[in-house]
Order: structure tokens, then C-alpha cells, then sequence
């Protein structure tokens, strides 16, 4: 709890991946992957509860040996390709208001993809949405890309076009509007407007700025290799 206001962390993990199999319990540096957001959520010092919504007793199993809730198993059709991280959540804050009899004042969604969080990032999104709770309802985290749109290119046919054309080039990297990406390190509403408006990206939505080193998410293999040296090299640096 945080100026009298509660705080839910999902994390959301479901048995099948195409990109990467099993890569929500596949070790990295030493423990399984969604580990890594769990202990995040637990070591925040204003989230009130931290469970994970899965469809696989595997993941279940782990995550509650992590410290996490794990009320229920996920259904079948919130599993699928076609679910929506939406569609998750809204089936998790539901079975807590009909089953637990439980309702929290703000979402904080961790995905299990991005383990690169620092200590004070998710305490530090509370706080920052709290003192603006009149002007903003939610907060993103956020990083500057670095593969700027403006050079963005699509294939038609045989030919390369730009895939945003109203986006002009500058001759160098630097001249260009920095760009910036939803990296997953968090995302907060306040559950009346993740009611209302349906939606992480509300209309009044502020951020929170992310490390360089931070802006990755693991989609594939290759994303994997990445972060696991990340995290190596953040070791021998402290």
C-alpha cells in the first residue's frame, strides 16, 4: 500500500511459446526466468499482492515455490495466440472480486519477458503516479530505441520503400526526434480507468524512463542470449 491506495502486481505467463519454448521457466543465470519478475514484485515496498495467471501447472508450481499467488489456473481460451494481455488480466481481477472478495485500487502488469528491472524501478513508478494521480492515470515504462522509424524500410514487390514516409531521415542519427518503446520493466493503471477505458495506454498516461541496458524484451532465442550476458555483465560491473 502506498498514500493509502493498493496496489495489485500481475505477471502473466502462459505455458506455450512459439519464439522460445518453455521460456518462462527456462533458467536464466541461475533461476527460471519469471523468478526474475516475481522477486521484483516482492521486493517492492508498496505492492500489496503478487500473483502470476497461468494455464500451466508447471509454471504454477515454480511461481508459488517463488513466493507468488497462484489462485487459479488460467482457462484454456485465455491461452491462446489470440488472447490479449487485457483479456488476462480482466479474467484475474475478476475471479479477485467474485472468488477472493478482493479489489485493489491500481494494476501493476510485470511481464515475465522483461527481467531487466532495477531495484527501485517499480517503487519508483508508484511513487510517481501517485503524485500525479490528478493529472495522469496510469504510467509505462519507457526506452529510447536505438533503430531510429525514420530509416524503417518495407519491401513492395522488388522494391524498398519507406515504411513511414512522413518521417524525413536526418543524415545522422543524432539529428533525429528520439523515439521511445514500451519496454515491459512496468505498466500501471488505476483499475477504474483499466475498467472504463479498456486499456494500459489510457488517455492520460505519463512514464517512467528506462536504461539503455534495460531495453530488451525475450521474444526469441536470440533476445535470450542477449539478456543473460546483460545480466553477466551487470554482475562483474557491481
Amino acid at each position: 500500500m502506498y498514500k493509502d491506495k493498493t496496489f495489485l502486481a500481475i505477471i502473466p505467463a502462459r505455458g506455450g511459446s512459439k519464439g522460445l519454448p518453455r521460456k518462462n521457466i527456462r533458467e536464466l543465470c541461475g533461476k527460471p526466468l519469471i523468478a526474475w519478475s516475481i522477486e521484483a514484485g516482492l521486493g517492492s515496498k508498496y505492492i500489496d499482492e503478487v500473483m502470476v495467471t497461468t494455464d500451466s501447472e508447471e509454471i504454477a508450481s515454480i511461481a508459488r515455490k517463488c513466493g507468488a499467488s497462484v489462485p487459479f489456473i488460467r482457462p484454456e481460451e485465455l491461452a491462446s495466440d489470440t488472447a490479449t494481455s487485457f483479456d488476462v488480466v480482466m479474467h484475474a481481477i475478476n475471479f479477485y472480486e467474485n472468488e477472493l472478495h478482493k479489489r485493489f485500487d491500481y494494476i501493476v502488469l510485470l511481464e515475465p519477458t522483461s527481467p531487466l528491472r532495477e531495484k527501485g524501478d517499480i517503487d519508483g513508478m508508484i511513487e510517481k503516479i501517485s503524485a500525479l494521480e490528478e493529472s495522469y492515470d496510469a504510467i509505462v515504462s519507457v526506452g529510447e530505441v536505438h533503430e531510429h522509424p525514420s530509416i524503417m524500410k518495407k519491401l513492395v514487390g522488388n522494391d524498398i520503400e519507406s515504411y513511414c514516409k512522413e518521417l524525413i531521415m536526418a543524415t545522422r542519427r543524432q539529428d533525429n526526434e528520439i523515439a521511445y518503446f514500451p519496454y515491459g520493466v512496468a505498466y500501471m493503471v488505476k483499475m477504474k480507468t483499466l475498467l472504463e477505458e479498456k486499456s494500459f495506454y489510457p488517455r492520460r498516461t505519463t512514464h517512467q524512463l528506462i536504461k539503455r541496458y534495460q531495453c530488451y524484451e525475450i521474444d526469441d532465442i536470440y533476445d535470450f542470449l542477449a539478456i543473460e550476458n546483460i545480466l553477466k555483465y551487470e554482475w562483474e560491473l557491481k
